[in-house]
């Protein structure tokens, strides 16, 4: 049974009323640790400007300050979800009371947009490899252009006169030895190593990689966990009752059979639950 949801019986709707005062203190609190600070980046163009970004390391903390004060629950360590664009930073929680799980689970989901750090190096860089793609676009043109002469004529040179073009052109792609070889020659004919400028291409990008700076943005409202799957900005903090019935949990169960001292050990929990936020 998720905390919230609608309920006829007494206990149940206390449960929710307490639940719903720990969903704004947790809001609050993310409210607080999500505020945005400026920072300059730069564009892929080179322009310089300003993007705003928290420092999810604060929610890391705040969670690990609360899990460190969980006494006796069984605790899942923080975890932090990628999936490309969109991450996710969680812990989730759980404790047996009497023949009861409490389950919680604390989370928020936020976006990644990477730019570049404001350092001239990015434009050097970038220039350098628009050179090396304009250089390899050239030379390919110009291989392609010469490169049927010229197998034609190393055929030729090799004894392979009386072919035809389409035979000739058999033999060569059924050797791959001779092609290669060929292809080398090419390359060499017009002046270029075309395994060198594929390397420095890798290299530079790996470099341009490397001065690439994140920043994240959220929306500070509480989402479900329906939001959540799909992507949405947002946090969540959610607790759970099951029934453990012959080491089964059920979700649905009658309330008016819970004793009254397993009862007053979940409200307990919960509102030590809720101190914990007033940090």
């Amino acid at each position: 049974m998720r905390l919230g949801s609608r309920s006829s019986n007494e206990y149940i709707q206390l449960l929710n009323k307490k639940n719903e005062y720990i969903q704004q203190q947790f809001l609050e609190q993310i409210l607080s640790l999500t505020k945005l600070k400026n920072v300059q980046v730069m564009l892929g163009d080179a322009t310089i400007t300003e993007q705003k970004t928290f420092d999810p390391a604060l929610v890391n903390d705040f969670y690990q300050t609360i899990i460190k004060q969980l006494k006796n629950w069984s605790v899942q360590e923080i975890s932090i979800s990628n999936n490309e664009d969109v991450r996710r930073i969680f812990t989730k929680f759980e404790i047996r009371e009497g023949n009861y799980l409490i389950s919680g689970h604390m989370s928020l989901q936020y976006h990644v947009l990477l730019y570049y750090k404001p350092d001239q190096q990015v434009i050097k860089l970038q220039k350098e490899l628009s050179d090396i793609i304009d250089l390899t676009k050239n030379k390919e043109k110009q291989m392609s252009d010469n490169s049927d002469q010229f197998v034609l004529n190393k055929l030729k040179e090799k004894g392979y006169k009386d072919f035809d073009h389409q035979k000739l052109f058999e033999i060569f792609y059924e050797n791959d030895e001779f092609r290669e070889k060929i292809y080398k020659e090419i390359e060499n004919e017009i002046e270029v190593d075309f395994q060198e400028l594929s390397n420095k291409k890798t290299k530079i990008i790996k470099d341009l990689d490397n001065l690439l700076v994140e920043t994240y943005q959220t929306s500070p409202v509480l989402i479900d966990d329906t939001r959540l799957i799909t992507g949405e900005e947002g946090c969540l903090c959610t607790f759970d009752i099951e029934f453990i019935k012959n080491k089964t949990k059920e979700g649905l169960f009658d309330p008016r059979k819970m004793s009254e001292s397993v009862k007053d050990s979940i409200i307990k929990r919960l509102d030590e639950f809720s101190k914990l936020l007033q940090i």
